[in-house]
């Protein structure tokens, strides 16, 4: 079975790390740019700094990608328990939000309790996200945080997204232990699967997937950007001219471009690729002179008096991220924008917009403004696949006739499946897909069924 991979990210190595791992030879990795990681690369920038694309954090449901990340990191890494706010109306408020509402002033206080004492809990009759948040959180709460804060990280009107995709990713609400964090004055901030998360020391979360690839570089095959697919004849060209036959091809690259590479594809599905919905992404790293004491890991940030919808200490994660690991002289800041055709974002004011943000929302201040040491932008056009009402059919429509024709499209934006789509889900992901081939057994992960 000669196999070709499109895609060194975490699924596309998943899948060529498995293969390795089961003694399989007959297969090739292909990846159009000329580094591996995916959206989960790193770059180091010509000041000194270290970058990743968006705020990674190693967290997972997995003993397999455990030991996979284990054999490549040693024990060169961090780890740290999460610390992660909410700055709005002024105040900082520890998330989840809804379980800290206590730190807000007392209009807002009582705005957020009175809507909880007023919903039903039930979300049986709710068909969109923002019904169900407003089934969920009550008028105080979806005011306050869940609308603007959603709106500025998915770019598309609320009501066109589904709820089916919430699982693990939001916080739900517990009146009564609400009311008793606002009468005891206690922080309520364990929730979630990534309250402790490892980081490595050198190199940041692309060093995981360099050090995946690396026993396996004589396969993957870097600057080969796919241009199309002849499901018919079994073959992928390549820009560069290069032409390569396959029995099995697993997809990584994005869902939508792939349908449209693809010979000879019916209208039917090539109308459910067209009806997929994306985010693009504008990720701004800031790098500073000077020592920055703050002990938090991310930030939320719902209100407009900043485009970003989330910025990480990135220099709290690990002190090689900054020059010479040297945190008393330096401090980094990685800021996150999403643009879409509905939110629609100047990339080319895109950083003195993000730095006015910062001093608006009080987190740097006007001196610290003129002590800028690194400026280093990454457009990302592809960020999140968004869980649209529509994309379960299209999903339904378009997965089967790949896999009629022996392709099998997995990872983040592969499968279009933002609810499984971390690094920990996206490597597995390509590790199931070749157990499926193999061995017949079922894909877990891209079934919603994780760890």
């Amino acid at each position: 079975m000669k196999i070709l991979i499109l895609g060194a990210g975490p699924c596309g190595l998943g899948a060529a790390y498995h293969l390795n791992k089961l003694g399989h030879t007959d297969w090739q990795l292909f990846e159009r740019n000329g580094h591996v990681g995916g959206l989960s690369a790193s770059f180091l920038d010509n000041t000194g700094f270290t970058w990743d694309i968006g705020g990674h954090v190693l967290f997972s449901h997995y003993d397999y990608f455990d030991k996979a990340v284990a054999e490549v990191l040693g024990d060169a890494y961090y780890e740290h328990q999460r610390e992660s706010w909410v700055r709005i109306l002024q105040c900082w408020v520890p998330y989840p939000f809804q379980n800290n509402v206590r730190y807000l002033p007392d209009d807002a206080l009582h705005e957020c309790v009175s809507g909880l004492r007023t919903i039903s809990g039930s979300t049986r009759n709710a068909t969109t996200f923002r019904e169900w948040m407003d089934t969920v959180f009550g008028p105080g709460i979806v005011k306050y945080f869940m609308e603007p804060y959603n709106c500025k990280v998915w770019g598309v009107p609320l009501e066109s997204m589904s709820k089916e995709w919430i699982a693990e990713r939001v916080s739900v609400v517990d009146l009564a232990r609400i009311e008793q964090n606002i009468s005891e004055q206690r922080d309520d901030l364990s929730w979630g699967p990534n309250n402790r998360f490892k980081f490595p020391k050198s190199g940041g979360t692309g060093a995981i997937y360099k050090g995946i690839a690396k026993p396996l570089h004589e396969k993957v095959h870097l600057h080969h950007e796919m241009v199309g697919i002849d499901p018919d004849q079994k073959t992928v060209t390549f820009s560069n001219g290069r032409i390569e036959r396959y029995d099995v091809l697993i997809n990584t690259s994005p869902l939508d471009l792939l349908v449209s590479k693809c010979c000879a594809v019916p209208e039917q599905i090539a109308d459910a690729a067209g009806a997929l919905v994306h985010n693009g992404g504008l990720i701004a790293g800031l790098g500073f002179e000077g020592r920055r004491d703050d002990s938090k890991c991310w930030m939320y940030f719902p209100e407009d008096n900043s485009p970003f919808y989330r910025v990480t200490n990135f220099h709290n994660y690990s002190r090689f991220n900054v020059p010479e690991g040297d945190t008393e002289r330096f401090f980094s800041l990685m800021c996150e924008t999403t643009y879409s055709s509905y939110k629609p974002v100047d990339n080319t004011g895109i950083i003195e917009s993000t730095l006015e943000g910062l001093v608006q929302s009080g987190m740097i201040d006007a001196g610290q403004k003129q002590r800028v040491a690194s400026r280093f932008l990454m457009d990302i056009p592809y960020s999140y696949p968004v869980p649209t009402l529509g994309r379960d059919k299209a999903l339904d429509a378009i997965q089967p006739f790949l896999e009629s024709r022996s392709i099998y499209s997995r990872g983040r934006f592969g499968a279009w499946k933002y609810e499984v789509g971390n690094m920990d889900h996206s490597f597995m992901q390509g590790v199931e897909v070749v157990e499926r081939l193999f061995a017949g057994k079922e894909e877990r992960t891209l079934s919603g069924r994780t760890g």
